[in-house]
Parts: structure tokens; C-alpha cells; sequence
């Protein structure tokens, strides 16, 4: 019987393959590019910390930068930080040589809604986890994987939006709307809007 040396060559295998996963996702997660930043902090700390390339902000101007590349955004705050999925578009603010807002979707390219929620449902969680609250419930609450949250963002003319607070210091705005992709003409396809600044308007 051969019984012992199967186990063994199964046990070898797993261990084999949990090692080349570990690797992937390490890899993953340290080459992509990203924007690492807390607002208000000194630009040039912000371009020197992150592995992106950006271009330098423009002295006594208040304007904006984009990544040379695709890249995911990182907040640090020690708190209330969080990590986006690769962009295409990150528009990065300054004022003052220093790091202003951001405007962003984070993704590559429009969604389907599947992957809209998967998004925005991680970003959620995220906030949940970090002590973020969502504000304007009333009128706009957090997005859900619900069959009354598709309907409502299939349509058209509605979408969805969500606001999330971090005490005094933050506020996002998440907005997601249909997007006609016309390398997609026949599915329905999704961009994700991703606002984040110092706290403004009333809750």
C-alpha cells in the first residue's frame, strides 16, 4: 500500500499551492501602482510616497494632477484609511502646494452591475469598518445588494449616490450611474463616482 506517500504527495500539493496563491496576491498587491496620500499634507511627501508617478503641483496655483498610469488610491489616515480598486481616471487636487480633493471612479473600465455593487459594497465596508458613517439616509442611503437597488440603478434617470462621514474630517460621495459603453452596445454597463474632501453641507 502506497497510502502514506498519497498523503504525503497531497499534503506537499496544497501546501504547494497555497504558496504560489500567497505569491500572486503578494505580487498583486505590492505592483500595482497607487496614490497614497492624506489630505492637506505637503504634495511632493504625498508624489515621494506613492508608486505612481504624478507630476509636481504648481506653486501659488489651485488646480489638479492626474497618475501617468492606472493606479488605485490609498488613504492613510492611521484611522480612517482605505483602499480603492485600479482606476483609470484619479484626479488629485492641490491649493497651495498641498494635497487638496480627489475625484475618481475606481475601475479600469464601465461595469456590470455585479461588479458595480462588488465595488461599491467593498468600499462600504471599508468606511463601516473604520468608524465612517453614512449621513443623508433619508434621501441617500448606502448602497445594498438588493432587488429594490438594481431596479433603481437600471433605471436611467435615477442611479444611486451615498454619503459617508468620518467625524469632522472627511466626507465621501459615492455616486453610481448607467453608462452607455459602446464597445458593450448590448449590456448594461455601470460607472462608479468617488468624491472625497474635507466635510461639506449639512448632514
Amino acid at each position: 500500500m502506497n497510502l502514506p506517500s498519497q498523503v504525503n504527495w497531497r499534503h506537499a500539493a496544497l501546501v504547494l499551492f497555497a504558496a504560489v496563491l500567497l505569491v500572486g496576491m503578494i505580487r498583486f498587491f505590492t505592483s500595482t501602482p497607487e496614490i497614497a496620500l492624506m489630505l492637506g499634507e505637503p504634495w511632493e511627501d504625498m508624489r515621494q510616497r506613492s508608486s505612481a508617478a504624478i507630476a509636481p503641483a504648481i506653486p501659488g496655483e489651485i488646480w489638479g494632477r492626474l497618475p501617468k498610469s492606472d493606479a488605485r488610491l490609498r488613504f492613510i489616515d492611521p484611522q480612517y484609511g482605505f483602499i480603492t480598486p485600479p482606476a483609470r481616471f484619479l484626479a488629485v487636487s492641490f491649493d497651495n502646494e498641498r494635497v487638496g480633493s480627489i475625484r475618481m471612479s475606481p475601475q479600469i473600465e464601465p461595469l456590470l452591475l455585479d461588479d458595480t455593487l462588488n465595488v461599491v459594497l467593498y468600499l462600504q465596508k471599508q468606511w463601516s469598518n473604520a468608524g465612517w458613517l453614512p449621513i443623508r439616509v433619508a434621501s441617500n442611503p448606502p448602497f445594498a445588494d438588493t432587488p429594490e437597488w438594481r431596479a433603481r440603478l437600471r433605471n436611467v434617470n435615477r442611479g444611486g449616490k451615498s454619503y459617508w462621514r468620518a467625524e469632522n474630517k472627511y466626507q465621501v460621495m459615492l455616486v453610481v450611474g448607467r453608462f452607455k459603453d459602446y464597445r458593450h452596445p448590448t449590456e448594461e454597463r455601470y460607472l462608479i463616482t468617488l468624491e472625497l474632501s474635507r466635510p461639506w453641507g449639512l448632514p
